[in-house]
């Protein structure tokens, strides 16, 4: 019974939310759930997330993590820091994501990778973009177009299972809880752009942006880095960082004259 109303809640959500949206850089998206409903999901997963694995506790990590996360979320329209939750896992992957529902995570393993506040910026700034495109919202709906709309409803009813996963994945989580999906490669890009300029936007050095994804491929070795496996090969994408990089150092120039210059310590 109850996973036949969630079904017929479900359909009435498709039902009565438009499809044809478009991106923030103005590509076609299929978007069928409001986003609230999103919320809701990036909520449970976040919180299914603390459950499995360790919080680091770390006051001058966590501090560090704040700092930088604070700075890129304040350059957003209307960014408030008290609407985002951050926390740094206690893992060693090499791993960051943030959910629909203003929810953030790093992993320390990354903190090895990115080696300055620019460098983690760049993650943040990335995986922020992700949210605010509806990238999570675009995979989801296509989900559910192409299977009937039973992940989402397993979801919603708590089932833990490995379409439960794939439905974690989907909404950007990692390989803890969910099944490591990549964005594919227009999600990627565009979140390669607009992180790169709200970066900028914050202060940010944004030619760190390149040295970020060079120091992933040399921590790479035979096994690439979680974050790596699910984002495209970065040769690609600094080809397309460098052709922005003009309009993105001119938002920094900016930033900088207007006061924004962050100073977060390692």
């Amino acid at each position: 019974m109850m996973m036949k109303r969630v079904l017929v809640a479900v359909a009435l959500i498709v039902t009565l939310t438009p499809g044809c949206a478009t991106s923030p850089l103005g590509r076609s998206q299929l978007i069928l759930f409001p986003e609230a409903e999103m919320a809701q999901m990036g909520v449970g997963a976040f919180q299914e997330m603390q459950e499995q694995a360790p919080v680091l506790r770390d006051g001058k990590i966590n501090r560090y993590v704040q700092c930088v996360a604070s700075h890129v979320i304040r350059a957003m329209p209307g960014g408030n820091p008290a609407d985002w939750e951050v926390l740094v896992f206690d893992g060693a992957e090499v791993n960051a994501f943030a959910l629909p529902g203003r929810k953030i995570g790093v992993y320390r393993g990354l903190l090895k990778v990115a080696e300055n506040q620019h460098q983690l910026a760049a993650v943040i700034g990335h995986e922020i973009a992700h949210v605010t495109a509806k990238h999570a919202n675009e995979r989801v709906s296509t989900q559910f177009v192409t299977e009937s709309g039973l992940q989402v409803a397993q979801i919603a009813a708590g089932a833990t299972t490995p379409v439960k996963q794939e439905l974690f994945g989907l909404l950007g989580l990692g390989a803890q809880v969910g099944v490591l999906l990549p964005f594919n490669r227009k999600q990627e890009s565009e979140a390669d752009l607009m992180g790169l300029d709200l970066m900028a936007d914050a202060g940010f050095d944004p030619r760190e942006s390149v040295s970020l994804w060079r120091n992933m491929e040399k921590a790479g070795g035979q096994r690439p880095p979680d974050f790596l496996s699910t984002h495209p090969s970065s040769t690609g994408r600094i080809t397309e960082l460098d052709e922005r990089m003009k309009s993105a150092m001119n938002r920094y120039n900016q930033a900088r004259v207007a006061g924004r210059v962050p100073d977060c310590a390692r």
